[in-house]
C-alpha cells in the first residue's frame, strides 16, 4: 500500500505533478520570517527527545490537545517528556482535517523517514526511533537547517536583544545559511500597555537617548534601526491587533507621553495617535535603509485570563479579530507614502474576510522599479493551511499579480517546520495544475513553471536585500 506521504502528495493532477517536481521541489528556502531561537542555532543545539524539538512551544499542537481533553499537565505542565509524547500521539488520529495531521506526517517522513501514521498503537516505536536519530550530529540544529536546504533565515528580535548569537553564527564559516535579525519593536509602540514606561526606560538606557521631546523619540527610533542595520538586519515586523490611523501633532504627542509617564489613563484616540505616528517614524527609517516592513494584522491575544495568569502569553489562547480595516490601511500607507518614503511592505492578515481589502489596497501603492513593492503576505497562523493558502493565492491572483508574490515563510519556533514550504509549494502547484487542467491558463511548461519557481524562491531572492 502506498504510504500517506508519497511523491505526489496533494498533487491531484498530472499538471500539478510536473509543476511541483520540475519547477519547485529542489529549490532552496528563504525563510524571511520565523521565531527560531538564534541561541539554538549559534549553539548548534542537540535535542534530547522528540518532545523537546516537536512539542515544546508549539501552541498549534497544544490547542488540539486541549480540545481533545488532554490535561494541561501533559501539555505545558511538568509531565515527563515520554508521557507528553504519548498523549500527543493519542491525539494525532483525531486531527483529520486539521493541517496538524499533514504537518505531523510530513515531518516524520522528511526528517526521520518514518512512514507510519502516528497513533496510540505505535507511539513507543516512533518515540524510540526519533530519539535514537536525535542523538546523531545530523539532527543538531545547524544540520537540520542545512538538510532542509535553507539559504536564509530571518529571526524575530526585540530592540533590547544584544544580537550576540547572530554575531557568533556569522563568524561560523562551516555553517552556510545566513541567519539575520528582524527588528520587532512592538513594545515601543504599544503605549497602552502597563509596562510601557519601564520598557521605554530600558530602551533609552540601551541606546543612551533620553526621550524628553518628540525629536528625541525620532532620534531613538533612527538609532535603533541603524544599530540593527549594522548587524545585518534588513527586515522589520510589527504585530498589530488592529491597524491604527489617527494623525497627531508634536505638541499632542509630547502631552500623551507626559500623561503616560505620570501614570494617567490614555484615551483610545491618544493611544492610536501615538501608534500611528510611531509606525510612520519607523517606516521612514526603514525606507532610508532599503528594508522590508512587515505588518501582521488581526490577532486578538491572551483571551483566556485564567490560563494567562497560569502559563503566560504565546500559549495557544489567541484567535482572529474582526474590525474595519480598509480606511485605516489605505490611510496609513498613504501617510507613509506621501513623502515618497514607503518601504517595501508585506501585509499579512489573520482574518480571511480582509483578503480582498488587502489585495486591492496594495495596488494603490505600487511604485518605482520594485516588482511587487507592496505584498499581500502568505496565509498566516490560522490561515497557514491548504484552504487558507488557496484563498490567499486566489484572491491575490484575481485582484493583484500572483506572479510577483514572494511566497512562503515558516513563522515557526521549530527546526522541523521547513516542511511547511513543501506543503505550500505542493498546494500552489496543485492550484496552478487545476487551472491548467480547466483550460484557465495555457498548458505551457515554461510559462507556468516560471511562475511556480519564482513564487517558490526567486521572487524572494530578488525582493530582499540580504
Amino acid at each position: 500500500m502506498r504510504p500517506f506521504i508519497h511523491d505526489d502528495f496533494l498533487l491531484q493532477s498530472e499538471a500539478a505533478q510536473w509543476i511541483y517536481h520540475d519547477y519547485a521541489k529542489n529549490l532552496p528556502i528563504i525563510d524571511y520570517h520565523c521565531h527560531l531561537s538564534p541561541a539554538e542555532i549559534a549553539n548548534n543545539q542537540k535535542y534530547e527527545t522528540i518532545t523537546e524539538i516537536w512539542l515544546a512551544g508549539d501552541h498549534y499542537k497544544w490547542r488540539a490537545m486541549r480540545a481533545l481533553g488532554i490535561n494541561e499537565h501533559y501539555i505545558t505542565g511538568d509531565a515527563p517528556a515520554i508521557e507528553k509524547f504519548q498523549k500527543w500521539a493519542s491525539v494525532v488520529p483525531k486531527t483529520i482535517g486539521n493541517p496538524l495531521y499533514h504537518w505531523t506526517h510530513l515531518e516524520l517522513k522528511r526528517y526521520f523517514n518514518i512512514d507510519v501514521l502516528l497513533s496510540e498503537s505505535n507511539w513507543k516505536e516512533v518515540w524510540e526511533e526519533t530519539n535514537r536519530l536525535l542523538q546523531q550530529d545530523d539532527f543538531r540544529a545547524q544540520a537540520l537547517i542545512t538538510r532542509s536546504n535553507v539559504e536564509a533565515i530571518c529571526t524575530t528580535d526585540d530592540p533590547l536583544d544584544s544580537l550576540e548569537h547572530h554575531d557568533r553564527i556569522r563568524q561560523n564559516d562551516q555553517f552556510k545559511t545566513k541567519v539575520l535579525p528582524t527588528l520587532r519593536p512592538d513594545r515601543l509602540i504599544e503605549i497602552g500597555e502597563e509596562d510601557f514606561i519601564d520598557y521605554l526606560t530600558q530602551v533609552e538606557q540601551r541606546y543612551q537617548i533620553e526621550v524628553t521631546n518628540w525629536d528625541k523619540m525620532k532620534q531613538l527610533v533612527d538609532e535603533i534601526v541603524a544599530s540593527f542595520h549594522a548587524k545585518g538586519c534588513r527586515l522589520a515586523d510589527h504585530g498589530l491587533q488592529r491597524l491604527p490611523f489617527v494623525r497627531s501633532t508634536t505638541i499632542r504627542l509630547e502631552r500623551i507621553l507626559s500623561k503616560k509617564r505620570l501614570g494617567e489613563d490614555l484615551s483610545r484616540s491618544e493611544i492610536d495617535q501615538f501608534k500611528t505616528e510611531m509606525l510612520i517614524l519607523f517606516a521612514h527609517a526603514y525606507h532610508q535603509r532599503n528594508w522590508v516592513m512587515q505588518w501582521h494584522i488581526g490577532a486578538i491575544r491572551n483571551n483566556n485570563q485564567r490560563m494567562f495568569k497560569q502559563i503566560g502569553k504565546d500559549s495557544g489562547y489567541d484567535s482572529i479579530d474582526d474590525f474595519n480595516l480598509a480606511k485605516s490601511l489605505n490611510g496609513l500607507l498613504n501617510a507613509i507614502d506621501v513623502t515618497d518614503q514607503l518601504p517595501k511592505t508585506i501585509i499579512y492578515n489573520l482574518n480571511p474576510n480582509h483578503n480582498e481589502v488587502i489585495a486591492t489596497a496594495i495596488g494603490n501603492f505600487q511604485s518605482g522599479e520594485v516588482v511587487g513593492k507592496v505584498q499581500f503576505g502568505s496565509g498566516w497562523w490560522f490561515n497557514d493551511q491548504k484552504m487558507g493558502m488557496e484563498r490567499q493565492l486566489n484572491d491575490l491572483a484575481h485582484f493583484g499579480i500572483l506572479s510577483s508574490f514572494v511566497g512562503m515563510l515558516t513563522d515557526s519556533r521549530s527546526m522541523l517546520s521547513y516542511t511547511r514550504h513543501e506543503y505550500f509549494r505542493r498546494t500552489l502547484a496543485n492550484l496552478l495544475g487545476d487551472w491548467v487542467e480547466q483550460g484557465l491558463v495555457p498548458n505551457d511548461r515554461e510559462l507556468v513553471g516560471q511562475v511556480m519557481s519564482d513564487i517558490s524562491y526567486y521572487n524572494a531572492k530578488r525582493y530582499f536585500s540580504f
